[in-house]
């Protein structure tokens, strides 16, 4: 098999999930129910983008839809939150800039995976 074949076609395959997110923080329990969807994003082994967007790369799609399932499944009760999922190769195309500088954007790291 042709390796740049099989490298092109997993940059169609494998996916970045990201997470998007806008929650309450007025009383102590908002700030507490904050604090507990960040820390179990964390826990998922997502990686924090921005203070309220968080991602993670997966293989698959079918692992993608592990970890989302994962997120509907400790949505906090307030809050807007959005879940995108883009190929790696749309990643890829992403432009990073820290101010007026732009910057590389990060590979993913590899990451051992046991269901």
């Amino acid at each position: 098999m042709n390796n740049d074949r099989f490298t092109r076609l997993n940059q169609y395959r494998s996916l970045w999930v990201l997470v998007f997110f806008d929650l309450p923080t007025e009383t102590k329990k908002d700030r507490q129910r904050a604090t507990r969807f960040r820390k179990h994003l964390l826990d998922d082994g997502f990686a924090m983008f921005q203070f309220s967007i968080y991602m993670r790369f997966c293989s698959s799609r079918e692992n993608a839809e592990v970890h989302v399932k994962r997120i509907k499944n400790n949505l906090p009760p307030l809050g807007k939150i959005g879940v995108m999922q883009i190929t790696d190769k749309q990643f890829g195309m992403m432009e990073l800039f820290y101010g007026q500088n732009q910057v590389e954007t990060e590979q993913p790291s590899q990451q051992l995976e046991l269901f």
